[in-house]
């Protein structure tokens, strides 16, 4: 049919491969091309101890090879800790398919993507992400039965994602006010997307004031008009005076750029890999801005997803997402009793459930 295995990642220009992976202990990365289908796949596995590798697949324009792979393999780690922290069987793993995710042609490009998923034999999930959506799912279902998020089932992950940001974004204020309500608090929100919206909508409720962006201006204006937020510039959302920053867009906000600009006293909010490098982690510390770890705050899309592998009712899934509350609290104890920035206690957490799960069973296989 045309298919061909993809050019070796670092066969020229010397990357180094499987020093990337050996760098966070990466069990293995998959290449597909499909010339025919417009195909051009990575999949990164990051762990199997805790269970088959989830994660969604997210498709983008992707300016290189070597982008894609460094953005799969950071996402597939993310997983990894995220599914841990929440306690969950599942490992971490990540798709990124290179391309225009505004194409029509999705048919034959999700299902190679599908046979790509199927090559692994369940050791690794997918489900839906950045540019992805649950019809995406159904075509890759056509393939494989390695995938979540369809319709009529979990479906669109980002009530459940929004729900666990809201109660992680309570822990914070329990933690930075002593108590956890958000009634009064201005949250300068950035990305009005499905988490954004919802999220913006639980905020509404409790009586929030929300300042938001978005590059889309569509999405913002649903936002003024159903919350009653306040827009602002895209840039010029960390320059905003308010109680919390909850960053629901891309990753890699918070940087050299940004974290001096923020006028907040904690950072919350729904994106993956929010930190441009551990050190902006420190940076936060070091501005005395409590920061609820991405992948804690957000492992509510995890959590619907596996709830619809374990056939959970919704409410369950919902509930599970509350816990997030206490998982913060926890992040933020273990980050106090031995003096390290949250992000590193998250971590902490993390490694600490899967040392002990490696000990009685064996990588999923």
């Amino acid at each position: 049919m045309g298919r061909r295995p993809a050019r070796k990642v670092g066969a020229s220009g010397g990357f180094p491969l499987f020093d990337r992976l050996a760098e966070h202990e990466h069990e293995q990365v998959s290449a597909y091309y499909d010339p025919t289908a417009g195909y051009r796949g990575i999949i990164a596995i990051h762990s199997t101890v805790l269970g088959p590798a989830l994660g969604g697949t997210r498709f983008w324009n992707y300016a290189s090879d070597e982008e894609a792979l460094v953005d799969a393999l950071r996402l597939a780690r993310g997983m990894t800790y995220k599914a841990a922290v929440a306690g969950l069987n599942l490992g971490g793993g990540k798709s990124v398919i290179i391309g225009d995710n505004r194409t029509t042609r999705r048919e034959a490009l999700f299902r190679a993507h599908g046979r790509h998923v199927e090559s692994l034999k369940g050791r690794y999930i997918t489900a839906e992400d950045v540019g992805t959506t649950t019809g995406d799912m159904e075509y890759i279902k056509a393939e494989t039965n390695h995938v979540t998020g369809l319709i009529g089932k979990s479906g669109d992950p980002s009530p459940v994602t929004a729900y666990g940001v809201y109660r992680g974004m309570k822990a914070c204020a329990r933690h930075r006010y002593g108590a956890d309500s958000l009634s009064g608090k201005t949250v300068a929100l950035q990305g009005c997307g499905s988490v954004g919206y919802h999220l913006a909508r639980l905020l509404h409720t409790e009586g929030a004031r929300i300042v938001c962006t978005d590059i889309d201006p569509q999405r913002v204006k649903r936002v003024v008009e159903e919350v009653g937020a306040q827009a602002v510039a895209t840039d010029a959302i960390y320059d905003v005076p308010a109680d919390i920053f909850a960053p629901c867009a891309l990753g890699a906000v918070l940087n050299d750029e940004t974290v001096p600009r923020l006028k907040v006293e904690i950072v919350a909010g729904g994106a993956n890999n929010q930190l441009a490098e551990d050190r902006h982690g420190d940076l936060l510390e070091q501005r005395h801005i409590t920061y609820a770890p991405d992948y804690v705050i957000n492992g509510g899309g995890l959590i619907n997803v596996n709830a619809e592998l374990h056939g959970w009712a919704p409410e369950r899934a919902r509930s599970k997402a509350g816990e997030i509350y206490d998982t913060i609290l926890r992040v933020f104890e273990i980050a106090r009793e031995e003096g390290i920035p949250s992000y590193r206690a998250a971590d902490r957490l993390a490694e600490q459930r899967i040392a002990a799960i490696a000990g009685v069973r064996r990588n999923f296989v």
